[in-house]
């Protein structure tokens, strides 16, 4: 999850009227860059003669066209003892595929401005291309190439593997790793979430290239496949391409299940003793998925508890009030088979033990109190007023046309979604608060040498 920076807060005036600035402010911003407004953005629905699917925004102002594309079931679909397999494929697809090796894949990207790159998370194996017009049928040639024949050849592989075990003996004495490996392993006991998504040194020695062709074989399919495209290309040229780029692809992906499972919610506090002179925080409770008919009623929450940066309450009382932290922050954290709302703190070790607390302080204050009128008009104003944000690049937009299919959320959400948020009221806000937001499950690591601090597992 992203991290938030959060500088002293420069605002002295009142809330509601910050918040108008602020979002006409970003409003202004963004159409004076060139940005079209949300609801200005036409989606249509390409259907390639094979049946592939894509969601396309067209634009032709400049000669760039962006494909993000996403397969469903990503690292928790590593096998035991294979942990960072999904992760290890991500780095390799564009390491070589069909009659390119290495060196030569990587210079026809660079001598054609061609940027191509895959990833890995806990639900999703996913890509993205972007190139200029003119290159078009060698970008989708390349992509083609990485997804049907990757070589997975002795060089490249060895040297993949050598730098993500140097990443991780490195993340092995970071804090902020330490902590968030520690917290997933807590909340999710036994199950796949609870499983390091870059894997282990153990488990990344003991990847073969068997394992990684196996790993495409598997998982990368027209079933668990969803693509969203934004620039200058039109329909009609569009629909033969997805034939050509995905169309070679298995049907279907091997069959997997993960169970539904609820985050671990004991609420201790765990302390790893760390000589650092800071302590990394980071904590989460159970929280709702992207389905859940509550979920724009907890965004708007979660924005008023720790989501709005230095307008937020977690900023207010630990940061600029106190001066406790340099930063802190939450977020819901919604995964197809669970949720939370995660949230991470940096402080130092004589100011541990106090941020702790007001932290959990500040989450019984939201449960047992709720929120004011005025907090709710101020954050239905940011996140109605920021959306336009979101829609800056065509790589951005063709990432948003990938979410959107993946949550299953309709082509029409972009126009609906400031609605939404509007829609949420402070009865259902205050109700969520108290059914959801619970010091008492609040589960808590620490990492460093805080003072006065003791762990309670």
């Amino acid at each position: 999850m992203p991290l938030l920076t959060t500088p002293k807060n420069p605002f002295a005036i009142h809330a509601r009227l910050r918040f108008y600035i602020l979002a006409v402010a970003i409003l202004v911003l963004a159409l004076a860059a060139g940005v079209a407004p949300a609801h200005a953005l036409q989606v249509e629905r390409v259907k390639s003669p094979g049946g592939i699917e894509a969601w396309l925004v067209r634009d032709h102002a400049n000669p760039i066209i962006s494909v993000r594309f996403a397969f469903l079931g990503g690292a928790s679909l590593d096998p035991a003892g294979k942990e960072g397999l999904a992760n290890m494929t991500s780095a390799l697809l564009d390491e070589g595929a069909g009659e390119w090796d290495s060196q030569a894949f990587q210079g026809l990207l660079s001598d054609l401005a061609i940027s191509l790159r895959f990833d890995a998370s806990r639900d999703v194996f996913g890509g993205k291309l972007k190139m200029l017009t003119r290159n078009r049928d060698k970008a989708f040639e390349l992509l083609t190439q990485a997804l049907i024949q990757p070589r997975f050849d002795d060089e490249p592989v060895g040297r993949i593997s050598a730098q993500l075990l140097s990443g991780l003996r490195r993340g092995s004495e970071d804090p902020d790793e330490i902590a968030s490996r520690t917290l997933s392993r807590t909340l999710f006991p036994g199950h796949p979430y609870g499983r390091p998504v870059r894997g282990t040194v153990e488990s990344i020695a003991a990847i073969t290239a068997g394992d990684l062709r196996a790993f495409v074989a598997n998982r990368l399919a027209r079933d668990n496949l969803v693509i969203g495209v934004v620039g200058d290309i039109s329909a009609e040229d569009l629909a033969p391409i997805l034939d050509q780029v995905f169309g070679k692809l298995p049907e279907k992906a091997a069959p997997w299940k993960i169970p539904e499972v609820e985050p671990s919610a004991e609420g201790k506090t765990i302390v790893i003793k760390k000589a650092v002179p800071q302590s990394s925080i980071v904590f989460a409770q159970p929280g709702v998925k992207r389905d859940d008919p509550d979920f724009y009623a907890a965004y708007v929450l979660n924005h008023i508890l720790g989501g709005g940066g230095f307008t937020s309450r977690l900023y207010d009382e630990v940061r600029d009030k106190r001066g406790l932290a340099y930063s802190i922050y939450s977020s819901l954290y919604p995964l197809d088979y669970s949720s939370m709302i995660i949230g991470g703190a940096g402080t130092a070790n004589a100011r541990a033990a106090d941020t702790v607390r007001l932290v959990r302080q500040e989450w019984k204050r939201l449960a047992t109190g709720g929120v004011t009128a005025e907090e709710l008009a101020d954050a239905k104003t940011y996140l109605t007023g920021s959306y336009p944000l979101r829609f800056t690049s065509s790589s951005f937009i063709a990432a948003i046309l990938v979410g959107i299919q993946m949550d299953d959320l309709g082509i029409d959400y972009i126009d609906k979604r400031n609605g939404y948020v509007e829609a949420v009221t402070l009865q259902q806000v205050n109700r969520l608060a108290a059914d959801l937001i619970d010091a008492e499950k609040l589960t808590m690591v620490v990492v460093g040498e805080p003072q006065g601090l003791e762990g309670s597992q």
